[in-house]
């Protein structure tokens, strides 16, 4: 498959280096201790169907949600070979801010940064009214996100990197600018790709506007939807978070609904 389609012929290789396993133990030890009997999950913004996939393994029945149809049909050929032992995954399209879907679930998952994605006050609520739409009294809701305070002290920075496999060399030059103001990054990706077989080489630009979040609007985003908070912490920690946190995770339950 050539390299110069979709961003989603690629993403897994840029990505290649992140434990989900890890990440799927953290967070389904915290389904554990919150949500015991939890069958159902939903994962939001399920990309490449990675994580869904590992969920899948674990025994859960699982949706997966993504608005690129690219993204959803790698997660569809994973899934043929990725679950012969687990449970099927059903991949649905759909926008986090306005998805509807025929039922409830018992837990709903927001990982890789999904909800940092939402950059406007009216992003983040549009998809928490629908995430509360979709989670049973009771249900849990667990996402990660880039912490305020440790962007802000350890500010983000041009970075390069390289990734290759044995069709391709993909140089990746990360340009963020920091808009104090907005609590918001601007991610600029430039890419440089090389198809090793034919030495073509393309140019790929992306931009990413990432929102970093601090704990009381947290706080106040779950309260005015809610749900009420059961964790805060480092990723793949236990630690509480502080300055030097930069990914954190929560976790929180839906309030019983009122008769």
């Amino acid at each position: 498959m050539s390299v110069f389609g979709a961003y989603s012929h690629y993403y897994d290789l840029l990505y290649e280096d992140k434990n989900y396993s890890k990440e799927v133990e953290f967070v389904s030890a915290i389904i554990r201790r919150h949500a015991p009997d939890a069958r159902t999950v939903l994962d939001l913004g399920c990309g490449t169907g990675i994580h869904a996939c590992a969920f899948a393994r674990e025994g859960y029945q699982v949706t997966g949600l993504d608005r690129s149809a690219e993204m959803l049909a790698r997660a569809r050929d994973r899934l043929k070979q990725a679950v012969s032992k687990g449970s099927p995954v059903d991949f649905q399209q759909g926008d986090i801010r306005d998805f509807k879907l025929t039922h409830r679930f018992d837990v709903v998952v927001a990982l890789f940064h999904v909800i940092s994605y939402l950059p406007a006050n009216s992003d983040l609520e549009a998809a928490f009214a629908r995430i509360r739409e979709h989670l049973k009294p009771g249900g849990l809701l667990i996402f990660d996100h880039w912490y305020g305070p440790a962007v802000l002290t350890d500010r983000p920075a041009p970075r390069i990197k390289t990734f290759e496999n044995d069709e391709v060399k993909i140089i990746r030059i990360a340009t963020p600018t920091l808009l104090v103001n907005d609590n918001l990054v601007d991610v600029r990706y430039d890419l440089t790709i090389v198809e090793k077989l034919s030495g073509r080489c393309g140019q790929v630009v992306e931009n990413h506007r990432i929102r970093y979040l601090f704990w009381p609007e947290i706080e106040s985003l779950l309260s005015r939807h809610g749900l009420n908070q059961v964790e805060f912490r480092e990723g793949l920690s236990d630690r509480a978070p502080d300055q030097s946190s930069w990914n954190t995770f929560v976790a929180a339950t839906a309030q019983p609904e009122a008769l």
